[in-house]
C-alpha cells in the first residue's frame, strides 16, 4: 500500500476513536440552532473575501457574525479586485458599525489566533473560514471537531489528501458545511445543470471550461529574495502557519499568495471550482482516470505559470460514456465550434457543452445558459425545475444549520469538485500525463508524482484528524 494512503488510512482511524455521531436535532446539543434562533458566526481570515462574506451575512437577520480572527491588523487591497481596505481591525470595526445600529453595546470579538478564538469562545454556532488555501483544511477540521458548522472558501483544501480528510470529518462529525463556490446557488446555475440532464444537446462529448485570470506577480521567477520590512500589526509567523518559515514581502500577501504554491493553487485552483462546478454537477463527474497538465510561461517548484491547459478523461458513468474537460487560462480558451452565429466570440471566461445535437454555453461562476444553434434553441422546449432552489449560499447554509436540508455544495459534494480541480493542479506541477487510481489515492507514474498529494507541516500546525 502507498505510504500516503496507508498514513491517511491511519489518520482517519484514530480520529474516529470516540466518536459517536447523533444528528443534532435529535439531541439539541453543541451546534444545534432551534429555528428562532439566531446564529453566532465567527470569521477566520478577514482580507478581501473574508470582508466579502461578511457582508453577505450582514443581509441575514438570523446571523450575527461575533468573533474574528486574523493574523493581520490592516492591509490595502486598494491593488486588488477587492478595493478598499481589509485585515482583523478593519473587518471587526465594519462588523461592530453594522450591528451597532440595533444593539448599541455590541463589540465583535479580535482575535490574532484562530485556535485562541476556537478555545474561548463558547458562544459561537458556526465559523466561515476565508483564510489563504493552505490553512482551508487546519481550520475546517478544528472547527468541525470543536461541534461548529462550517463555511469554508474555495478550493476546500490545498491538496488531495486534505480534501480526503474534510470530507471524512465532516461525515464523522455531522457539521452543516458549503464550500463558498458562491455560484453554486444561482438560478443560472441549475438551469444549465437542468438542460444538460435533460438532453437539450444530446449525449455529452466534450466540456471546455476558461478564465483570463493570471498571475498577480507577473515579473517574478520563484520567491521573492529581495528584504522589506514587515508592518507593524503583521503577525508572519502565524500567517504562514504549517508552512516553512521565510522572510515577510508584500509579493505574499494580501491575495498575490496564490501565486505559489506553498499558498496557493494558482489560477485553476482559483477559479476551478467556481467554473468547472456545472460540468461537475450536471454529468455526475467523479475520478478521472487521466489529467494531463500544460503550463505556460517560466514556473518552478515555487511559483505557478501564467496559464495553464489541463485535459482530463473520465470513463463511463452508468449510461453516460467517455468524456474530456479541458481547462484554459491566463486568456487562453478553446476553439469556437462549428455552427455558432456570425460575429460570435467566446467571452473572457465561461463553460462550453458540446454534445451530438448542439452546444450550451455560459458565463462562469452560475450564469444562464444559452443554446445553439439558433434553430436548437428555438424549438427547444425547456423542462420544469427539479433542482431545489435556494436564496442565496450563505442563506442555504444558515438555512441548513437551522434544521432545513443540507447545503447543496456541502463539504462532501466540495471536496470531489475541489479533489478533481486539485488533480489538475498537480499535473501541471508533473507538466505531463498522470494516470490516477481513486481507490489507493495514487499516480501510477510513482513517488515524483505522489508527493503531489500532501505535503510537510510545520510542528504544531499538523491535522489533528
Amino acid at each position: 500500500m502507498n505510504s500516503n494512503r496507508r498514513d491517511f488510512s491511519k489518520t482517519i482511524a484514530a480520529a474516529t476513536v470516540g466518536w459517536t455521531i447523533v444528528p443534532r436535532h435529535v439531541l439539541g446539543g453543541s451546534g444545534y440552532v432551534a429555528p428562532s434562533d439566531r446564529v453566532n458566526v465567527a470569521l477566520v481570515g478577514a482580507g478581501g473575501q473574508g470582508r466579502t462574506n461578511c457582508r453577505e451575512l450582514f443581509k441575514l437577520d438570523d446571523v450575527r457574525v461575533v468573533a474574528v480572527a486574523d493574523p493581520i491588523e490592516e492591509h490595502d487591497l486598494s491593488k486588488f479586485y477587492y478595493g478598499g481596505k481589509g485585515g482583523r481591525e478593519v473587518v471587526a470595526k465594519e462588523i461592530d458599525a453594522h450591528y451597532q445600529k440595533q444593539s448599541p453595546d455590541f463589540a465583535c470579538k479580535r482575535y490574532v489566533d484562530f485556535r485562541e478564538m476556537l478555545q474561548k469562545e463558547s458562544g459561537i454556532d458556526a465559523v466561515l473560514c476565508a483564510t489563504p488555501d493552505h490553512l482551508h483544511a487546519l481550520v475546517s477540521i478544528r472547527s468541525m471537531r470543536k461541534g461548529l458548522h462550517v463555511y469554508c472558501e474555495k478550493p476546500l483544501t490545498h491538496n488531495i489528501a486534505e480534501a480526503r480528510m474534510v470530507a471524512e470529518v465532516a461525515k464523522q462529525t455531522g457539521r452543516v458545511t458549503q464550500m463558498g463556490n458562491q455560484g453554486h446557488a444561482t438560478e443560472g446555475m441549475r438551469q444549465t445543470v437542468e438542460w444538460i440532464r435533460d438532453g437539450a444537446i444530446g449525449t455529452v462529448r466534450e466540456v471546455h471550461a476558461w478564465s483570463g485570470t493570471s498571475r498577480w506577480n507577473p515579473e517574478l521567477t520563484g520567491a521573492p529574495t529581495d528584504k522589506v520590512e514587515k508592518p507593524v500589526g503583521v503577525d508572519w509567523d502565524l500567517w504562514l502557519g504549517p508552512r516553512s518559515v521565510r522572510p515577510y514581502h508584500p509579493a505574499y500577501c494580501p491575495v498575490s499568495w496564490r501565486d505559489f504554491w506553498d499558498f496557493g493553487t494558482g489560477a485553476l485552483g482559483d477559479i476551478g471550482c467556481h467554473d468547472m462546478d456545472a460540468a461537475v454537477w450536471a454529468l455526475d463527474l467523479k475520478h478521472p482516470v487521466t489529467i494531463e497538465g500544460r503550463p505556460g510561461g517560466k514556473s518552478n517548484d515555487q511559483i505557478v505559470p501564467h496559464s495553464e491547459i489541463v485535459y482530463y478523461q473520465f470513463g463511463k458513468r452508468g449510461d453516460w460514456p467517455e468524456i474530456g474537460m479541458t481547462w484554459y487560462d491566463g486568456g487562453l480558451k478553446p476553439p469556437t465550434p462549428k455552427g455558432m452565429p456570425d460575429g460570435f466570440k467566446l467571452d473572457g471566461r465561461g463553460n462550453m457543452f458540446i454534445g451530438d445535437k448542439g452546444v450550451v454555453i455560459c458565463g462562469g461562476a452560475g450564469a444562464p445558459p444559452k443554446l445553439y444553434p439558433e434553430s436548437l434553441d428555438k424549438n427547444y422546449k425547456r423542462p420544469e425545475p427539479s433542482i431545489p432552489r435556494v436564496k442565496g449560499h450563505h442563506r442555504n447554509w444558515i438555512d441548513g444549520i437551522k434544521g432545513g436540508p443540507a447545503p447543496s455544495s456541502n463539504f462532501e459534494y466540495g471536496a470531489r469538485l475541489t479533489e478533481i480541480v486539485l488533480l489538475g493542479v498537480a499535473a501541471v506541477r508533473y507538466n505531463g500525463v498522470l494516470h490516477w487510481n481513486a481507490e489507493s489515492m495514487t499516480f501510477a507514474e510513482g513517488d515524483k508524482a505522489n508527493r503531489l498529494l500532501n505535503e510537510e507541516y510545520r510542528e504544531g500546525w499538523k491535522l489533528d484528524v
